[in-house]
């Protein structure tokens, strides 16, 4: 996402390289991968290890509370994809599946939005919406609607 700047600073002693780090084939390039941390974290070893233990530790909760939430009532995938966005601050791979699944739902939302692709489902939402109303109505015409309580006697 270019944001109308195409100067990328980096952290002191880094080089800094401006390009939209895209490829022809529309792969993003390796630009941008990597740690997010401070610059005053980056430069001490045991501080950077000690940044990456915690950001690791809340992301796991985060996507542990997501996957909680799939059974039970609650935004679940976006509770898991917060917590893959938090790893993704810091780690390269997390960075890499984000990256993959942008890239799967944008895709998706764009086959959903094919002309074709909305009238084919339209069209099978109607077919099965007629096919349940006539199977409900023949239920109803066969055996008719039985309440579970009786109130005949009040």
């Amino acid at each position: 996402m270019n944001t109308g700047s195409d100067r990328i600073e980096g952290v002191p002693g880094e080089a800094a390289v401006a390009s939209d780090g895209a490829k022809a084939d529309g792969a993003q390039g390796d630009q941008g991968l990597g740690s997010k941390a401070p610059a005053f974290i980056k430069r001490r070893r045991a501080l950077h290890l000690s940044w990456q233990v915690g950001v690791f530790v809340v992301g796991l909760a985060v996507v542990a509370a997501g996957i909680v939430m799939l059974p039970l009532p609650g935004p679940g995938w976006v509770v898991i994809f917060g917590g893959m966005a938090i790893w993704a601050t810091e780690f390269v791979w997390a960075q890499l599946v984000l990256r993959w699944t942008k890239r799967k739902v944008t895709e998706a939302a764009q086959r959903a939005l094919d002309p074709k692709v909305r009238r084919r489902n339209i069209t099978l939402t109607a077919i099965g919406l007629v096919i349940v109303g006539v199977l409900v109505g023949i239920y109803l015409w066969k055996f008719g609607v039985v309440m579970p309580w009786k109130i005949k006697d009040q």
